[in-house]
């Protein structure tokens, strides 16, 4: 716990929220309403105290709630169904993780609980954990603060509330680095409360819409020409009742309702933010969200990192690059199925030794979609469409710098395009273990001197986004029809991994 002396010389006592006591739950609806009644009562707590020093009531106390937990202890090695990728514990030990936003998790916290329950024999006890809530992630979404809090508070806002500790809003569990000695608390999943919790905040800031409206199915782009052309099919969709999708969100959370001409809910942005988001959304969270990420790795790794929390069940890159052969022609697609990662923002996080494989199921989608758009398949499917390695970099302008070096380390990895952001989102998924696919089209052969012109760029953007965009979401609409299970692949698992997918 933080130390409560300050400046003024005094220690405020410590108040708590009257939480109800820890219980043990083999049942999946019954261990998730504890967990809300539990992060309930805490932001509650929060919120009020909050509200009643801005309204002036003198600060005699530091008020702390705390996220709630689950744990789960486990003494046998037994084996549990092999072709399930999550679900089981790794061995014998207690298993915990902190929670928050059980009400946006809910779907996610059934399924992962249930699977314990189910394949362990075991009782899920919940109740609270030692990490104190910030008051800034008690809040509800879109809450603002209205006035000055130094002008209500007496003392400094750490110390009368916890504020964000970024020593506990790390990686390390995501990326292997937690100390995995039988005899400590093991991990039950790959993020934290208030890692999920800074990553809420992210996104909404970043794309302006709430992270509750975001689906299981994520389109990555880097042109607004693709976000234009998901407009005009989303609104077409959601004024089709029989597409199975339910709503139609864009930034400001402005929301048009399946069969509705005109949005009902939400305030439209005076200007955009610095990731426009749609979401095509489903009740069961099976639809489709776009985000147009801008240039570059940096752009790429960030808005990945944030995704990641929501669990995602695939997301795809569909973008441009350059085209590195000579048998290529612009408006060709290429289908990456391995990368050269020269985009340096992962370095640290996952060298650039481990490799990135292809994920089949995410491969095959995104192939028979080409098939069934473009009309072609088999060997005539080859004309427009080649598979191989995507390099991605950090310098879009690249050409201007001595070619030799780039140029014989792109012809070694027999790379077929070339772009900025396919290799950082490819790698965060495999990171975070979130089944991943890239389908790019070619928009220059720089290396042959195939530029666009002036007027060229409109021209083909206008005959190619179209196309590709029906090709990533038909390839989403295939890869939802798979179970899920089959999606979030064993190649994506570590040796000694957490049970929550």
């Amino acid at each position: 716990m933080k130390n409560n002396k300050n400046k003024h010389g005094s220690e405020l006592p410590v108040a708590l929220p009257d939480y109800s006591e820890p219980g043990f739950y083999d049942n999946t609806g019954k261990a998730v309403d504890a967990l809300c009644k539990l992060y309930d009562t805490g932001t509650g707590f929060l919120r009020e105290k909050f509200r009643l020093i801005m309204g002036g009531k003198p600060i005699t106390r530091r008020y702390r709630a705390f996220y709630p937990k689950i744990r789960v202890i486990t003494s046998s090695y037994a084996k549990v169904d092999s072709r399930l990728a999550f679900g089981h514990l790794a061995g014998p030990g207690t298993y915990e993780t902190t929670i928050t936003r059980p009400d946006l998790f809910d779907y996610y916290l059934r399924k992962q609980i249930g699977l314990l329950i189910d394949n362990h024999g075991v009782q899920i006890e919940v109740g609270l954990s030692d990490v104190p809530i910030p008051l800034h992630f008690a809040f509800p979404e879109g809450q603002h603060i209205d006035g000055a809090i130094e002008d209500n508070f007496a003392r400094p806002l750490r110390d009368v509330f916890d504020t964000p500790d970024l020593s506990v809003t790390d990686d390390k569990i995501a990326n292997g680095e937690y100390d995995d000695d039988s005899n400590d608390v093991q991990p039950l999943a790959p993020f934290t409360a208030a890692r999920i919790d800074y990553s809420l905040h992210r996104l909404a800031h970043y794309t302006a819409t709430s992270p509750a409206h975001f689906q299981n199915y994520i389109l990555f782009t880097n042109y607004q020409f693709y976000m234009d052309e998901f407009l005009e099919f989303a609104k077409q969709a959601v004024s089709d009742p029989a597409s199975g999708y339910d709503a139609f969100i864009e930034g400001g959370n402005v929301m048009t309702l399946s069969g509705d001409k005109k949005p009902s809910s939400g305030v439209p942005l005076g200007r955009q933010p610095q990731m426009p988001t749609y979401h095509l959304t489903r009740s069961d969270k099976a639809g489709i969200t776009i985000i147009n990420i801008g240039v570059g790795p940096s752009n790429a790794k960030t808005i990945t990192d944030h995704v990641a929390v929501l669990r995602p069940h695939t997301w795809l890159m569909l973008g441009h690059c350059a085209g590195l052969r000579n048998s290529q022609s612009l408006g060709d697609y290429v289908l990456a199925h391995g990368y050269v990662r020269e985009d340096n923002v992962l370095d640290e996080d996952l060298p650039v030794w481990i490799p990135i494989p292809p994920l089949a199921e995410v491969q095959i989608a995104l192939e028979q979609a080409v098939a069934e758009v473009t009309g072609l398949k088999e060997y005539t499917l080859k004309k427009i469409m080649r598979t191989g390695t995507v390099a991605t970099i950090d310098n879009r302008n690249w050409e201007l710098r001595d070619q030799a070096g780039p140029i014989k380390r792109l012809s070694q990895s027999r790379a077929i395009g070339l772009d900025m952001e396919s290799a950082t989102i490819a790698a965060n998924g495999f990171r975070f273990r979130v089944p991943y696919g890239t389908l790019l089209c070619i928009s220059d052969k720089p290396l042959h001197g195939e530029l666009k012109l002036p007027g060229m760029a409109t021209e083909f953007y206008t005959r190619q986004v179209s196309q590709h965009l029906k090709i990533g979401i038909l390839a989403l609409e295939k890869v939802r029809e798979m179970p899920s299970e089959r999606l979030h692949s064993r190649k994506l698992r570590a040796f000694n991994e957490t049970a929550f997918q």
